[in-house]
């Protein structure tokens, strides 16, 4: 039986946070011990990914490539309907993901040991952001 649960997550500025123990919980509950996760969020300016859970500089460093990829205020952008960094967190969703799946084995997210599952919020002010965890397997 498929299982679902949304998440809400608050995002106090761009940057990166980690969500591995929310979607971790989301898996328990859907009593799946062989299967897969599929992390959704609902939004057009934030993603999902998977990267190094030990070291913080990944992250940061993760962010500076966006912010050279992707730089807030470019003057050649026509949409900024909602402030310099409207446009570039667009893109920046655009070169990241807005989903991911994980397979899931003996109850458990099989990440490996130095992933984690963050949201990556682009936007610089709060946002409160909605991830949909769909489980399947039996």
């Amino acid at each position: 039986m498929p299982y679902q649960t949304t998440l809400s997550i608050a995002a106090p500025r761009r940057g990166t946070y980690n969500i591995t123990d929310k979607v971790s919980h989301a898996v328990t509950a859907s009593g799946v011990q062989t299967g897969v996760a599929h992390i959704f969020v609902q939004h057009t300016s934030c993603s999902l990914t998977i990267t190094e859970n030990a070291d913080p500089d990944v992250r940061r460093d993760l962010e500076t490539v966006l912010s050279r990829v992707a730089p807030d205020g470019d003057p050649a952008y026509r949409h900024d309907t909602e402030g310099p960094d409207d446009m570039a967190a667009h893109a920046r969703t655009m070169l990241t993901d807005v989903a991911l799946t994980v397979p899931v084995g003996n109850g458990r997210l099989l990440l490996g040991t130095w992933q984690g599952i963050y949201l990556f919020e682009h936007r610089t002010s709060p946002q409160q952001r909605r991830i949909v965890v769909t489980v399947l397997g039996a």
